[in-house]
């Protein structure tokens, strides 16, 4: 991190929800800056410590997915590629996942809201407790991040696009750098939706969502086309994860989103008969620590997708 580069922090009270270019940027910097980012968790800070599922329900979803900034980055233009170094994460300690009744992988399956809390130590960042069933490994990360889009009026933060946005990527963590681009003048850049952990694929629509501040350092590379995000990784990306091996479940289907939700179905059982938990808790568990992988898509007509679960987390 450039530390002679931190100008100022950006405060939680200049967020937004959804993209809009004609937003009024928070701060002007020039490329090479690095600044600190308050997050709001994607509840907006809705769910405390004493939050029930009852609260789930009644969530108000026009504040979802705040995000920090915009960032006007001098010199940007269309057609430039915005390079996000991600230096630092400094967690709350504080969070929660939910299962929220119409979103999911399962959301036929699991219709009623369900809530989990989580406290965790934001200094060592030990594996945070699952109530009594297990101990999840954390890995702090931004899962919503992204530019300003070209096209004119506000769009939703739900989706993730082209300039990035809700893009749920466990491996944008401390040291990954990713490269965006840039569709409008001074690229816009906001951040939010942080995660102290998340299973790829984030099966239930929420990971465990963590208020946090965030070190960025942003920077330019000009006349460089992109077609969609990219990022790169200083090491390997599932340490916290691959002590103790994983449990896998395979789902067989000619269409992709159906062999996934096989597989995860598939794995929620085995964790109720072999964990004793309730699905709608092994469901929750699956979202947080868990990953998706395509395993197969040559063979016609059906493809593979396997669901992996560490067994670090019972152990």
């Amino acid at each position: 991190m450039c530390q002679t580069c931190l100008v100022k922090t950006i405060h939680s009270i200049n967020s937004h929800f959804g993209w809009d270019n004609s937003f009024e940027p928070t701060a002007r910097v020039a490329p090479g800056t690095t600044l600190e980012f308050q997050c709001r968790d994607s509840s907006s800070g809705y769910f405390t410590r004493s939050s029930v599922a009852a609260d789930v329900a009644i969530m108000p979803f026009d504040k979802i997915n705040p995000v920090t900034g915009p960032i006007f980055v001098e010199g940007a233009q269309p057609g430039d590629v915005l390079k996000v170094t991600l230096d630092s994460f400094k967690p709350s300690g504080f969070g929660w996942t939910a299962n929220i009744p119409g979103f999911g992988l399962l959301a036929d399956q699991f219709k009623e809201p369900a809530l989990a809390l989580w406290s965790y130590d934001k200094d060592n960042l030990t594996p945070a407790a699952f109530g009594t069933f297990g101990k999840v490994p954390l890995k702090p990360f931004a899962g919503t991040i992204g530019v300003a889009p070209a096209a004119p009026g506000l769009h939703s933060i739900v989706p993730p696009r082209r300039v990035g946005g809700n893009l749920d990527i466990r491996d944008l963590a401390a040291g990954t750098t990713l490269y965006l681009p840039v569709e409008v003048e001074g690229a816009l850049f906001s951040i939010g939706d942080t995660h102290a952990a998340q299973g790829d694929g984030e099966v239930c629509g929420t990971a465990i969502e963590s208020a946090m501040d965030v070190v960025v350092t942003l920077d330019l590379i000009k006349s460089t086309p992109l077609a969609a995000p990219r990022f790169s990784t200083p090491g390997p990306v599932t340490r916290h994860l691959d002590v103790d091996g994983y449990e896998a479940f395979t789902g067989v289907a000619p269409d992709l989103m159906e062999a996934a939700r096989q597989a995860v179905s598939s794995t929620i059982d085995w964790l109720c008969r072999e964990q004793g938990m309730p699905a709608e808790q092994a469901y929750m568990l699956c979202s947080v620590c868990g990953d998706l992988r395509i395993s197969e898509v040559v063979d016609l007509p059906n493809w593979v997708v396997s669901f992996y679960f560490p067994k670090v987390v019972f152990n």
